[in-house]
């Protein structure tokens, strides 16, 4: 009895809603864990910053990764901050990739790029595709060869169409096709914070 009322059957959070906005008490029910609420945010989400350095046809060095201490050519700043780049894969293996810029160094050295067309490549051209025969446990304990990476036809298509207007472009200057093949190193002597790129 409440108040005089009685109440039956309050059970469960909806009811006890109902019966707590009949007879003006607090509900019996509660739950028994506090229920999480996202708490409210101000944050502005800014597009990500390019450094000035990085402009489509410069010639780059990547610091990290596979491909460390090869020399690329920048094609395009994504949405998501990434630069894309490429080798060419011809000249030194560097396929198109996204790199983040804080391991990149951008140098002097630009090309006209202007013929290479990179319009439809964006961040979602690089996202996983969820392979369907999904090994289970056992079978990944067992086979100890590494599977090799599956190249889409339409990657290599791309690569090889971005590769043709880069070539045209690194052909036309003198000593560049040599100077992206070649690697950047530091000797015992060099002095990388006076280096001008």
């Amino acid at each position: 009895m409440v108040n005089g009322l009685r109440v039956l059957g309050v059970a469960g959070p909806k009811k006890a809603v109902k019966a707590s906005a009949s007879t003006g008490k607090s509900a019996r029910y509660y739950p028994a864990d506090d229920v999480p609420r996202p708490k409210h945010s101000r944050k502005k989400h800014n597009p990500p910053k390019v450094r000035a350095s990085f402009t489509p046809g410069t010639v780059c060095i990547l610091l990290s990764g596979r491909f460390r201490g090869k020399r690329v050519v920048c094609l395009k700043a994504l949405e998501s901050g990434l630069l894309l780049v490429s080798g060419p894969y011809k000249i030194n293996g560097v396929p198109l990739r996204r790199v983040n810029q804080a391991y990149v160094i951008g140098t002097s050295t630009k090309i006209d790029v202007s013929g290479v067309d990179v319009s439809k490549i964006n961040d979602e051209y690089f996202a996983r595709v969820e392979s369907s025969s999904e090994d289970g446990e056992a079978e990944f304990f067992e086979n100890d060869e590494a599977k090799p990476a599956i190249v889409s036809d339409q990657r290599k298509a791309d690569q090889k169409s971005v590769d043709a207007a880069l070539m045209k472009a690194v052909e036309s200057t003198p000593v560049l096709k040599s100077y992206l093949g070649s690697k950047f190193t530091l000797g015992k002597h060099d002095r990388p914070h006076k280096m001008v790129f």
